[in-house]
């Protein structure tokens, strides 16, 4: 089994803006003005929907080269269903995350129907972000001493 650990760095100050190392790359996470943010950067669930979409387009890419396939290019548009009473403390009995999320995936190539469902179908079983979402995954929050 090959592992790898992924990890990332964030810093939040007095307000909103959080900055974020990744690797070598700076990305700031913020909040919209009219919610007591600066809009310096998309916010924590805008990350989230970055990150399944960015990581649709790379599976798809891995996956088109390990079949030889020829790709022009991915496009994805995602969206996310979100009750923000819980985030906002308003009910207990919401969900705090989004509700449901749908990726509208757009493969350029030269390729039937068919094939290209072939190809998202390998996208889903494959690709990390959308396995974490569909999937328990233990998150262990611990207190910096």
């Amino acid at each position: 089994m090959a592992t790898k650990k992924v990890q990332v760095d964030i810093k939040q100050g007095a307000g909103f803006r959080t900055e974020c190392r990744a690797g070598k790359h700076n990305l700031i996470i913020d909040q919209p003005t009219a919610s007591g943010g600066t809009d310096a950067g998309p916010t924590p669930l805008d990350y989230q929907l970055i990150a399944l979409g960015g990581c649709i387009a790379a599976v798809g890419r891995i996956v088109a080269s390990q079949r030889g396939i020829t790709i022009r290019g991915i496009k994805v548009s995602l969206e996310g269903d979100l009750d923000t009473d819980r985030l906002l403390g308003k009910m207990v009995q919401s969900r705090a995350g989004f509700s449901a999320i749908k990726a509208t995936v757009d493969i350029d190539a030269d390729l039937s129907l068919e094939e290209k469902e072939r190809i998202l179908q390998d996208i889903e079983e494959r690709c990390p972000v959308s396995d974490n979402l569909k999937n328990a995954t233990a998150i262990e929050l611990v207190l910096a001493i």
